[in-house]
């Protein structure tokens, strides 16, 4: 196994765990948060998703992007299923753009978030975009631990 085969990996069981936290969050919890400056449940899943498809334009930019257009923006928020189902095709062409880079790309090509305080190399950038999704999961374990909600086992 290679470097780009075990990013893919890392990235799939992070989202697979993700969608056994975000599906298990029950219907009339969907809209809830720990306080007035959080954002709710499904908020986060769509923040999860939406970032992820920025990170992936700016990979093929090679750094930020000076304008973001969203295609999540506006959308209503209605359900966790609405959400991976319109996410979908953005995630499959992040996977797509992965699967394409070389070894050599991963320590060569430089992500360039100097607004954001710092410049990586591809490698790095593409794991800390698992990263942000898998903070952003604990987050949400924590959420329904305070909600009272039980929580799936994701450690499977």
């Amino acid at each position: 196994m290679n470097s780009i085969d075990l990013i893919i990996l890392n990235f799939t069981e992070v989202r697979r765990r993700s969608i056994k936290v975000w599906t298990s969050i029950p219907e009339e919890k969907l809209h809830w948060k720990p306080d007035d400056k959080a954002l709710n449940c499904l908020e986060m899943i769509r923040h999860v998703l939406e970032s992820e498809h920025y990170y992936h334009l700016a990979i093929k930019n090679k750094g930020s992007l000076a304008v973001f257009d969203s295609p999540f923006e506006n959308r209503p928020f209605t359900s966790v299923n609405a959400e991976l189902e319109f996410a979908e095709p953005y995630r499959n062409q992040f996977m797509d753009t992965i699967k394409s880079f070389s070894e050599d790309d991963l320590i060569n090509i430089k992500i360039d978030r100097s607004e954001s305080g710092y410049i990586r190399d591809l490698g790095d950038m593409l794991l800390r975009i698992a990263y942000h999704e898998s903070v952003h999961t604990g987050q949400l374990l924590d959420y329904l631990r305070t909600a009272d909600v039980p929580r799936v086992r994701i450690w499977d």
